[in-house]
């Protein structure tokens, strides 16, 4: 499991009865979890004390408890995002991700030592607010930044501003990320690497249903059309619990056929600590190409 631990300003406190206990900054939420199954004594007293507490009702839910501020603001080394708790639990951020910011600006850094004049160009799909876009420009690289959100673009944009990146080579782009990439395709356009979060549900530009695990492949097989002869790396993840970290391994390695074997493939799930008991809670799988090096 890869884990996120080099936060300061997010803690995971305590995980009881499907529900998050957690700090972002100084605030205290409590959020649903799917992955917490288990019960048990809820000791600490934040749970009692949570300036913030989302309770999910029928098919939505809200926050029922909101003694916070509009939104504030968080840190995450020389990163800074802006905090805004949402609609269906979300606050803007998913922390857990960090650890694949970490890896993706760590390629991104050893390929601008060893070529100092080579601006990578990273494709980030499903984008939200931008933190794998901070991450990659932060390390040096161009980004294209596409989500079908217009508000989402906009947080990531003061996200890049609060980093000091407002200036960095970065394309916004409000657009459904299949079409896009269907378009740059038809261009030729290409990208020396491919970052995809797709949701579990989604819906298509004329307002059909789609699930992850029944489009999943054509996504990254579209996606691998755009990388350029040689990719740094291509990471997909995932919060869809009916696909594995393997299986998307599996159809990556397909879609990049003998670019595939110049690199290595690695699968895996995503989680943070639990501060109480310290274990590791388990939140999300990713798998990872990278070029050797």
């Amino acid at each position: 499991m890869w884990i996120s631990d080099k936060w300061e300003d997010y803690s995971l406190i305590d995980a009881e009865g499907g529900e998050r206990l957690e700090r972002w900054g100084g605030y205290v939420l409590i959020r649903p979890d799917p992955q917490i199954i288990w019960t048990g004594e809820r000791r600490d007293p934040l749970w009692k004390r949570a300036d913030g507490v989302y309770k999910r009702r029928g098919g939505g839910g809200s926050w029922v408890v909101s003694n916070m501020p509009e939104s504030w603001k968080i840190g995450y080394g020389r990163y800074r995002f802006q905090i805004r708790p949402m609609g269906f639990k979300h606050t803007g951020i998913f922390p857990e991700q960090a650890v694949n910011w970490d890896w993706a600006s760590g390629i991104i850094r050893s390929a601008r030592e060893k070529n100092p004049s080579r601006v990578p160009s990273v494709l980030n799909l499903f984008a939200y607010t931008g933190g794998a876009t901070v991450a990659c420009a932060e390390a040096g690289a161009s980004v294209c930044h596409v989500d079908a959100s217009k508000g989402m673009v906009a947080a990531a944009k003061e996200n890049m501003r609060l980093t000091g990146l407002e200036n960095a080579p970065c394309r916004y782009i409000v657009d459904d990320c299949k079409k896009f990439v269907e378009r740059e395709i038809r261009r030729g356009r290409k990208y020396d690497a491919v970052i995809m979060d797709p949701p579990s549900y989604g819906r298509g530009p004329g307002g059909e249903v789609w699930r992850l695990e029944e489009c999943a492949d054509e996504l990254i097989g579209l996606a691998a059309r755009v990388l350029s002869d040689e990719p740094l790396f291509f990471l997909i993840n995932s919060y869809t619990t009916g696909l594995s970290p393997a299986t998307m391994g599996y159809m990556l390695m397909k879609s990049l056929g003998e670019r595939g074997r110049r690199g290595e493939i690695d699968t895996g799930e995503t989680g943070i600590i639990v501060k109480n008991t310290g274990l590791a809670l388990p939140s999300g799988a990713s798998a990872r190409w990278a070029l050797k090096r």
